[in-house]
């Protein structure tokens, strides 16, 4: 990871922060940084200037924890006919974006395309009508082929899962945001309805089995243990949905959303089936380009790293409280590249440190100068420091 010179200018003189290198993958080290805690308030006649490079870190991909079984069988020569007017114009349906359609061939620029991980009628689709009710959908089968498809201009922007209330976060776009040159510019909080859906003329006592993404199923863990079902994992809520109907098995359910039901011509056989009623799962909305932010209502999403020392992190946290600014989200993630530290001690031995990357998201705007002032004073002692996006808050 690198970082570019950062100056800040005082009433009286401008002062030289540092300059990190990168070498062979390793973090840059700052040099000529002052980490006086008892001098924060020193920065409130400053104006901040910050240039952060891009980084970059290899990720590897997470699967899920549920293993992915494709639901084959014999149909009910009964049902047979029945069944393929339910699915026969699934084909019809937009497929998804995989790594070999990305390309860079723009759009028309008629409407907002916006990409979303999944098949129509999976909840990130819901998400992304919210953010852009006359949007285009564009149906991607992997988080990082969104990713792409934004920055090779496949697609205007991006609605990826970020995290749930009840699942919580998801690792997998964290990486990412750090490993592509792409902006925050907005959120979405969707409250998340789970149903229980079967073929037409299926009743909910004949079920054997229930298909659904691994979250879903534990989020509705109670319902299905009532049902005493085999629980089989899916790739998302709405290719469960798709591999009901498009199998036509009956003794076969999917919890996925209405939507999906009425996409994939199901009948909801059960409404809000979760757990917890309070499902909520964010979104972000990323663009190529940042938004020039505005000061109500605003929301900023940071990454940094620190050396390792103590209350160090304590001193990160610190320069948030001592304005005010509230700390809405705080995630941490291990530096893939250098994920342990040997540190030589004569005294102790050999002491082990893990290297972690910060993930903060704070209640205030970039141009606030309460906000400029806290990253600066940040900016002292972090050895990496990037901001990932401004965006209005999503209160609704």
């Amino acid at each position: 990871m690198a970082l570019k010179g950062v100056s800040i200018w005082s009433c009286s003189q401008a002062t030289q922060l540092g300059v990190a290198n990168s070498h062979s993958g390793n973090s840059g080290q700052i040099v000529n940084l002052r980490g006086d805690f008892g001098k924060c308030r020193k920065w409130e006649c400053c104006c901040l200037a910050v240039l952060a490079q891009r980084a970059t870190t290899p990720v590897e991909d997470e699967k899920p924890t549920m293993p992915v079984v494709k639901i084959s069988g014999p149909s009910d020569g009964a049902h047979e006919n029945d069944s393929k007017g339910f699915h026969k114009d699934l084909n019809l349906l937009p497929k998804p974006l995989t790594a070999n359609d990305v390309s860079s061939s723009p759009s028309d620029g008629s409407k907002v395309r916006v990409a979303y991980q999944g098949l129509p009628g999976a909840y990130s689709e819901d998400a992304a009508l919210k953010a852009y009710p006359k949007c285009e959908t564009v149906p991607c089968d992997e988080f990082e082929v969104a990713f792409k498809a934004v920055e090779l201009w496949i697609v205007d922007k991006a609605v990826l899962p970020i995290e749930n209330s009840v699942g919580g976060s998801i690792h997998r776009n964290y990486d990412l945001l750090l490993r592509h040159r792409l902006h925050i510019v907005g959120e979405v909080q969707l409250q998340v309805n789970h149903c229980l859906l079967g073929l037409p003329g299926v009743k909910t006592e004949e079920l054997k089995r229930v298909v659904s993404h691994p979250q879903a199923l534990a989020q509705c863990e109670v319902m299905l243990n009532n049902l005493h079902v085999i629980k089989v994992g899916s790739p998302d809520t709405a290719g469960a949905a798709r591999t009901v109907a498009s199998n036509g098995i009956r003794d076969t359910g999917a919890i996925a959303s209405a939507r999906a039901a009425k996409l994939y011509g199901l009948n909801i056989l059960a409404e809000n089936v979760q757990d917890d009623d309070d499902n909520i799962s964010r979104f972000l909305i990323l663009a190529r380009e940042p938004v020039i932010p505005g000061t109500d209502r605003h929301k900023t999403s940071i990454v940094f790293s620190l050396e390792e020392g103590p209350g160090v992190l304590f001193k990160a946290l610190a320069v948030f409280a001592l304005r005010d600014i509230n700390l809405s989200k705080i995630e941490s993630r291990p530096q893939l590249q250098r994920p342990l530290r040997v540190v030589d001690d004569s005294n102790q031995g050999r002491a082990r440190y893990f290297d972690y990357l910060f993930y903060i998201d704070f209640e205030a705007s970039m141009a606030e100068p309460r906000a400029q002032f806290a990253l600066g004073q940040l900016q002292e002692f972090a050895s990496f420091l990037r901001v990932l996006g401004c965006y209005p808050m999503d209160t609704v």
